[in-house]
Formats: C-alpha cells, structure tokens, sequence
C-alpha cells in the first residue's frame, strides 16, 4: 500500500520505509536517534498505535515500528501463510538487515510472541523488554480463548472478518476500556489498511492461530527464561478483555523482578487509548536502566 494519501500526517508524520523479505515489502517506522526501541504490533493494528509513543520518545530515542505482513502500509501478498512463526522470522530479518544492536522491545497483542520470540533466540541483542497486555504461552487448556479462537478463526468468524471488517470495525472498538477514546478520525486509521475481502488475510488467521500455533508457543515459552535478569517493564490495561488480570499474573510470577504499572481505566490497546500515562511509565523506566 504505497499510495497512502489517506494517512492525517499531523496524527503520523513520518517518513515511510520499506525493508524486503521474501514475501514482499515490510513497511517501518524508523524516527529519532540514540539508544533503539523496536515497537511490534498485533492484531488488527499497525505501526500507527505507537505513533504517540514515538513523538514522545525520538527526541532521545531511535524508534523502529514495524507493519507486519497483511497490515498497515506493508504489502498484502495473497497466497502466503500468515502464521505468527513467519511474521516472527520476517520480523528478525528486518532487525539483522538493519544492523539493530542493543534493542529495547515493546510488544502487544500477538508482537508479544513474535517480538519474544526474537528475543528468546537473540538475547544478546535485547537490551530490555516492554510488555503491553499481551500473552506468550499456550493456551490449548483455556476455554476462554479456545472459544475465542474457535468462533473467529472458524467459518463464521472468518466470513465476518473477510466480508464485514469485523476484527477492525467492530471489535477493535469492544476491546476499549472507554470506547469514547476512540475517535472516528483514529478508527479509520485502522480500517482504510483492511479496505477489500483481499486486504484482510493477516487479520483472519491471526485468531484460528491462537490454538494453531501451540507447538510453537510452547517452544517460544520453554525458553522465556533466558530473558531473566533483564529489565522489564510491565504496562497493562486493567480493563482489558482479552488480556485479564489472570494474564498479567503470570507475567508477574514469570518475571518477579518487573516493573509494574495498572491502568485501571485503560483496556486493550493502551498506546491509543491511554498514550499519556503509557509515556509517563516508559520514558522513566528507559532513562533509569540505560547501559552505564
């Protein structure tokens, strides 16, 4: 999606760049200078969510924001897989193609395992880590999202999701803690990348893969501890629906030794819906755990 006419450049005023993987063309975010953050998105988002939090960060910060595959302003490629393993390893391509040294990982929704995946592989090269209401282990056993996952990723899920926009036009907004945060203006930022039947691919296999890709959210989960002694931050959305205080209690019990911050108001999608307050715990958590 080159022509990109559409975008309000007040609300994203950047430079667009495009990295090649096999399956086409990545687009990405790449503002600001000094120490790296690397923002992964999930569903049915683009690199648009994390605008706020990059006009706040670039002053101090390098910020590279990612559209994966079927999503944002990257290409759309009809007959490839968009399995999570797949976006992850395109997603490690653009951080060796680029030369990233020493990132920061800011992860939400499914970036929390495609970014983590990296980071399990890569531990070297990731400096800290930033969780956002997301989820990295199996959840073959939970009925809450065995449901999910059965009734959006089956026929009629499907069906809605490629005719109606569902994923974007309706439930992007129930995931809101307060629905009134979303403006019309910022909601369309997220249906104009899911325009046709065709351009919505990504954003219906991402639920069926929530139960598809056990085997490989269990390998990513095995290995989460080579992230012990890492900085982290923890920000979550308390009144968010798909990611419950149960999911951030295991976080807590994974990673004791994070930094926790609850927004009792905010729900799934934080960076658009509580930016403020989400800036407020990050730009102190990064000044505080720089490298000496």
């Amino acid at each position: 999606m080159r022509n990109a006419d559409w975008i309000n450049r007040e609300e994203y005023p950047f430079e667009s760049h495009h990295f090649e993987v096999a399956a086409g063309s990545l687009h990405y975010v790449d503002e600001g200078s000094g120490p790296l953050v690397v923002m992964v998105h999930g569903n049915p988002t683009w690199s648009f969510l994390y605008r706020k939090l990059i006009k706040r960060l670039r002053a101090e910060y390098r910020c590279i924001a990612i559209d994966h595959l079927g999503f944002g302003l990257s290409d759309k490629p009809k007959d490839w897989s968009y399995r999570p393993e797949d976006h992850a390893a395109n997603l490690a391509a653009l951080i060796e193609g680029l030369g990233l040294k020493g990132i920061t990982l800011v992860v939400q929704d499914w970036g929390g395992p495609i970014g983590l995946s990296y980071a399990v592989a890569h531990p070297e090269n990731v400096a800290r880590i930033i969780i956002l209401n997301t989820w990295a282990w199996p959840v073959n056993r939970d009925p809450y999202y065995i449901a999910f996952s059965a009734f959006l990723g089956g026929p009629i899920g499907r069906m809605l999701i490629r005719r109606y926009n569902f994923f974007a036009k309706t439930l992007l907004r129930q995931l809101f803690g307060d629905k009134r945060k979303l403006s019309a203006a910022a909601h369309g930022h997220y249906l104009r990348p899911l325009a046709t039947p065709e351009d919505r691919k990504g954003c219906l296999v991402f639920p069926k893969e929530i139960m598809k890709s056990t085997p490989w959210l269990d390998q990513l989960w095995h290995k989460i501890s080579t992230l012990n002694g890492k900085p982290k931050l923890i920000v979550w959305g308390m009144r968010d629906i798909a990611f419950r205080e149960k999911e951030l209690r295991r976080w807590q019990c994974t990673f004791p030794e994070a930094r926790l911050i609850r927004l009792s108001s905010a729900g799934h999608y934080l960076q658009e819906e509580a930016p403020d307050e989400l800036a407020a715990a990050v730009v102190p958590f990064l000044r505080e755990t720089a490298p000496a």
